[in-house]
């Protein structure tokens, strides 16, 4: 479940009818986009093909939806027809962004089709698709930078931790808040991660399919380093850059994977500072993780165990996924050697350049976000540290709970207009 029950359920909402027709599992339905763009042939064609409806005499009323869209470059090329000689029909999409840039459409509706990347669900979607939209809407009013009362607080700690177990993958999501069936979310995960790994074997040249695949298997083992630091000989003994840079760029592209560079200096725009050579590799959804790292569910109730498994991998990644979704750079992270700092990751947000440390256990000493602010000095407005300690704000170390980490950008903003 994910973008084609999200479509679904569009269609339920807002039309009286919807017309499917899905080109991975009916490839013969592609034919009908061979010979022709006249777009009322090839529905009525589609129609008796599938026995799907559209009503001629209200088309606005049914939502025609294109699934695994990438399977029929033609198709793709259709959308301008549509667009332009019959507007009364509304056409929705659904496929691999991926999968779309490989299919090599023979021409593309460019300025014809709008996008829309569907990511993970947060932890706000999860509180509100688990029945506990009370505590989303609390976190989302909250308007100073003050403790959060333990009615809150210790609620949406418990609820984080399971967030930890499910991730955001929306199938593994209802798996839990509708059936509240542990098994079923785990198995669900272990096919998702099974789907991936057939992708792999599917879309890139097959010589890079074993490479895909065994860096795939890596993450867990690199992100359990206390140098989160990528090292392709963790891949494989003897591994080198240049054999496997095309593998792992195909994990990124796919938005499996998220890298992070080292960044040399807290600078403007923070992409110029980049240090090719070292950076951070991230799964896109901590759920994932938590699956292919082989970390039993039954973590959930032991303490904090979740949060600092891993060297505290999982809630570095949750992070990551808050901050992404917020601002428009992907973070970066910065770290020097002899002896070792290193901040989890940097954000640029607007103007501004700040460090992030992420801390999984009530032992909040940062060391390197001091030896950032000492080296960098009146460049840093705002230092932010995510741990599992209250809200507030010390100086210009602003200490943001784990939970809220969807709220990081509003929470800076209200923090820098009080450091003033």
């Amino acid at each position: 479940m994910g973008k084609t029950w999200l479509l679904k359920e569009f269609a339920k909402i807002n039309y009286g009818n919807i017309a499917y027709f899905n080109f991975d599992e009916h490839p013969e339905y592609k034919q009908f986009f061979e010979s022709t763009k006249d777009v009322d042939r090839i529905l009525q064609n589609l129609m008796i093909a599938s026995g799907e409806v559209i009503k001629q005499d209200n088309p606005e009323d049914t939502l025609i939806v294109f699934d695994e869209i990438q399977e029929c470059s033609n198709a793709m090329n259709t959308l301008k027809y549509f667009y332009e000689n019959t507007p009364h029909y509304h056409v929705a999409c659904a496929g691999s962004l991926l999968g779309i840039a490989l299919s090599k459409p023979v021409s593309f509706p460019v300025g014809k089709v709008d996008f829309l990347e569907i990511t993970p669900m947060t932890f706000t979607e999860f509180l509100m698709a688990n029945g506990d939209g009370n505590f989303a809407d609390y976190m989302k009013n909250t308007d100073r930078i003050e403790p959060i009362p333990e009615a809150f607080f210790n609620p949406l700690y418990e609820k984080l931790k399971m967030y930890f177990v499910t991730g955001g993958m929306p199938e593994s999501v209802r798996s839990w808040a509708q059936d509240r069936d542990v098994e079923l979310m785990q198995q669900v995960l272990s096919n998702i991660l099974g789907a991936y790994e057939r992708d792999f074997a599917k879309h890139p040249d097959p010589k890079d399919f074993p490479k895909i695949s065994l860096i795939w298997k890596s993450i867990p083992s690199q992100l359990a380093r206390e140098n989160k630091k990528f090292i392709y000989k963790v891949v494989k003994e003897g591994a080198r850059a240049r054999e496997y840079e095309d593998a792992l760029q195909w994990l990124c592209d796919a938005n499996l994977t998220y890298k992070i560079y080292r960044s040399t200096a807290p600078g403007l725009p923070i992409s110029a500072y980049d240090d090719l050579s070292a950076f951070k590799l991230y799964m896109a959804d901590v759920g994932l993780l938590r699956r292919l790292s082989l970390l039993a569910p039954s973590a959930f109730g032991e303490g904090n165990r979740l949060f600092v498994e891993f060297k505290g991998a999982l809630s570095e990644n949750y992070v990551l996924q808050a901050l992404q979704n917020q601002f428009e750079a992907m973070p970066r992270y910065w770290a020097i050697d002899n002896p070792r700092y290193e901040v989890d990751f940097l954000i640029q947000r607007e103007n501004d350049i700040l460090p992030v440390e992420v801390k999984s256990e009530s032992n909040v000493e940062s060391r390197s976000l001091k030896k950032y602010k000492e080296k960098y000095g009146d460049k840093v407005k705002l230092r932010v540290r995510f741990s599992l300690n209250n809200l507030r704000i010390d100086d210009e170390l602003l200490n943001i709970p784990l939970f809220m980490a969807d709220h990081t950008d509003r929470l800076i903003r209200m923090a820098l207009e009080q450091v003033r």
